[in-house]
C-alpha cells in the first residue's frame, strides 16, 4: 500500500469515527453548541459559560497533544472540585488520553503507588497538594510534566520544573478531531482498598456517557436546571453522579472546594439550586443548622441521597425544609459508573430503606454461590448487566475474571430484588456480624440507632469475641450540644431489635475514619478496637 493510500485510509476512518462514536469529549462540544451562553460552572470568583468552557478544553487538549502525549497517556488530577479538574477532564476525553482523578486525602503510599502502577505522565495538581507533591517527584519516574493551578509562573520544585496550568490555556482553541474508539479507556479510578491494594477501575467512554444520560433521565434534568457539585469529583459520586449528567443537558454546576453546611444552604438559596447530591450524614447536618426558617429553598425540586438512607423522622425532616423537593436514594459502584439504583418517589417512605429499581439501562439480580438466579425476596449476591460496566480492573486480569463471573458483574453486596423489581441491601459481604451463629445485618442495627434523636451517626461493626464469635458493637457520634449514656442507647436498641441483633457495648466517637465520599471506613474500626472485648488477665 502506498504513503497516499495510506492517508486516505486513516482519513476514512476518522470521517466515519468523527460520525459515529460515543465520546464524552462530544458530550460537552454540542452542550456548548446548544446553549453557548448559559453559565456551565461557577468556580469561587470563576464563572465559565458552556462557549468559555469549551474553548479552554479545547486549548489545554491540543497543549497536550503538542507536548508529544499519545492516546492512552495517563493524566493524573490531585485536585480539589476546581475548575481545572473539569478542564482537563474533558480536555483528556477529546484528545484520547486517560484521565486519572486522585483522592487529595490519600497518604503518599498510596498515591505513589497509583502513580507508579499507572505510569502517569502528566499532573495536575493543587496548591493544598504541593506538600505531597514534592515528595512524590523522586517516587515516580514517569511523571514528565507537572502542573499547579494557582501558580503564577514557573518554579522549581525537588528539581523539577512546575509550570502554571494556564500555560495549557493559550493558543488555537477551535475542536480537536482525533479517533475516539467508544470502548476506549477514558476514566482510571482507583477504589478503597481495604484489606489489600486497592484496583484501579478502568471505563470506558460509552459507559460514561451512558452514566451520564441514564442519571439525567432519572433526575428528569434539562437546561434550566442547577447544581451544586460538593462530593469530590475525584469520586463517582460528584463526578458521574453530579457533574456529567448536568453538562450533558446545559444545566450550572456550582463547585463547592470543602464540605462547610452553611455554605452549602447560603449557596443553594444564592444560586437558587434546583437540585442536588449528598450523603446521608452531610443531609442530617444541614437539616440541623440554625435559621432555615429564614431562608428561601423554593427552588429546589430534588435531593437526591447517597448510598445510606435516612431515618424516616429525619427524611421528614429534610422534607419539611425542602419543601418543593423530591428526596430520593440512589446507590452504586465504582466499577458499574453510578448510579446504578435510583428510588422512585412513591417508594421513597413505602420503601425507604430499599436502593430502587435498577437505573435505564441496567439489570439487576440476586445470585447464589453457585450461580443460580435466585426468586424474588430470596437473599444473595446482588449482581448486574449493563453497558455502564468497567472494561476491566487495571491489569489485574483474574480480578476482573472473578468479578465478571457467570456472566454478571459480582458487587460483593448481599441482598435482594422484590417483586417490582425493587433492590434491597442487606449488608456488605463482609460487613455481616456473625454472632452467636446468627447473622446480622449492620445496616439494620444502623439504621435503629440512627433514629435515635440525639445521635448524628453511628457505624454497626462486628468485634472479635470469645462467646459470641463476633459480638454486635456500635460506635456512635452524638449530636453537639446532647449527651447520652451507653445504657440508654443499649435500651434504644432492645426495644427495635431482636436480642441477638442488640449491640453489646457503644464506643463513643468525636470523629469517624472516613472516605473522602463521606462513608465510614469499618475496617479502621475493626482494627482499632479488635482488642475491645479481650479480657486482660
Amino acid at each position: 500500500m502506498s504513503r497516499m493510500e495510506n492517508v486516505l485510509m486513516v482519513n476514512s476512518h476518522l470521517e466515519r469515527n468523527l460520525i459515529q462514536r460515543v465520546s464524552v469529549g462530544d458530550m460537552l462540544t454540542r452542550t456548548s453548541q446548544r446553549f453557548p451562553n448559559k453559565v456551565a460552572l461557577v468556580d469561587e470568583d470563576v464563572t465559565l459559560t458552556y462557549k468559555e468552557l469549551n474553548e479552554k478544553v479545547n486549548q489545554v487538549a491540543r497543549s497536550l497533544l503538542q507536548r508529544g502525549y499519545q492516546k492512552g497517556d495517563v493524566v493524573a488530577l490531585l485536585c480539589e472540585n476546581t475548575n481545572e479538574f473539569v478542564i482537563t477532564y474533558f480536555a483528556c476525553a477529546k484528545c484520547g488520553l486517560v484521565v486519572m482523578p486522585l483522592n487529595i486525602k490519600l497518604a503518599f503510599d498510596d498515591l505513589a503507588y497509583q502513580l507508579n502502577q499507572s505510569e502517569t505522565k502528566v499532573l495536575v495538581f493543587t496548591q493544598s497538594s504541593k506538600d505531597k507533591v514534592e515528595i512524590l517527584i523522586d517516587e515516580v519516574p514517569s511523571l514528565q510534566d507537572l502542573f499547579m493551578t494557582e501558580a503564577d509562573e514557573e518554579f522549581m520544585l525537588s528539581g523539577k520544573n512546575i509550570l502554571p496550568f494556564s500555560h495549557l490555556e493559550s493558543g488555537d482553541d477551535t475542536e480537536i478531531e482525533v479517533i475516539i474508539e467508544d470502548r476506549d479507556t477514558l476514566q482510571l479510578m482507583y477504589t478503597s482498598g481495604t484489606t489489600s491494594k486497592p484496583k484501579g477501575v478502568e471505563t470506558s467512554h460509552l459507559a460514561i456517557y451512558f452514566s451520564a444520560m441514564s442519571t439525567a433521565l432519572q433526575y428528569k434534568l434539562d437546561h434550566n436546571d442547577s447544581s451544586i457539585v460538593m462530593l469530590p469529583l475525584f469520586h463517582v459520586g460528584g463526578l458521574t453522579c453530579i457533574l456529567l449528567p448536568n453538562i450533558l443537558v446545559g444545566g450550572t454546576n456550582v463547585l463547592i472546594r470543602r464540605y462547610n453546611a452553611s455554605k452549602i444552604l447560603n449557596t443553594m438559596e444564592e444560586y437558587r439550586t434546583t437540585w442536588t447530591m449528598l450523603s446521608a450524614p452531610m443531609w442530617l447536618e444541614i437539616s440541623d443548622q440554625p435559621g432555615l426558617s429564614a431562608k428561601d429553598f423554593s427552588s429546589m425540586r430534588l435531593c437526591v441521597c447517597a448510598i445510606a438512607t435516612l431515618p424516616l423522622a429525619r427524611h421528614q425532616q429534610v422534607k419539611s425544609i425542602f419543601n418543593n423537593a423530591t428526596i430520593i436514594l440512589i446507590s452504586g459502584q465504582t466499577e458499574f459508573t453510578p448510579p446504578n439504583t435510583a428510588q422512585r418517589p412513591e417508594h421513597a417512605i413505602s420503601k425507604s430503606s430499599a436502593w430502587g429499581e435498577p437505573v435505564v439501562a441496567q439489570t439487576a439480580k440476586a445470585m447464589d454461590d453457585d450461580g443460580n438466579i435466585l426468586p424474588p425476596g430470596e437473599l444473595g449476591e446482588l449482581v448486574y448487566r449493563g453497558p455502564q460496566s468497567m472494561t476491566c480492573y487495571f491489569k489485574d486480569p483474574e480480578a476482573t475474571e472473578s468479578a465478571f463471573k457467570y456472566g454478571w458483574f459480582h458487587s460483593g453486596d448481599s441482598g435482594y430484588i422484590d417483586e417490582e423489581n425493587v433492590v434491597w441491601f442487606v449488608d456488605r459481604k463482609k460487613d455481616i456480624i456473625k454472632t452467636g451463629g446468627e447473622n446480622v445485618a449492620s445496616v439494620e442495627v444502623e439504621l435503629v440507632v440512627r433514629s435515635h434523636a440525639k445521635v448524628a451517626e453511628c457505624a454497626a461493626v462486628g468485634l472479635p469475641h470469645e462467646r459470641w464469635s463476633e459480638a454486635v458493637t456500635i460506635f456512635a457520634k452524638i449530636k453537639d450540644g446532647e449527651s447520652v449514656q451507653e445504657n440508654e442507647l443499649i435500651d434504644f436498641c432492645k426495644e427495635r431489635l431482636a436480642g441477638f441483633k442488640v449491640p453489646k457495648k457503644v464506643v463513643f466517637m468525636n470523629e469517624f475514619p472516613m472516605t473522602a465520599s463521606g462513608k465510614i471506613q469499618k475496617h479502621e474500626l475493626r482494627n482499632i478496637y479488635k482488642d475491645l472485648y479481650i479480657i486482660k488477665a
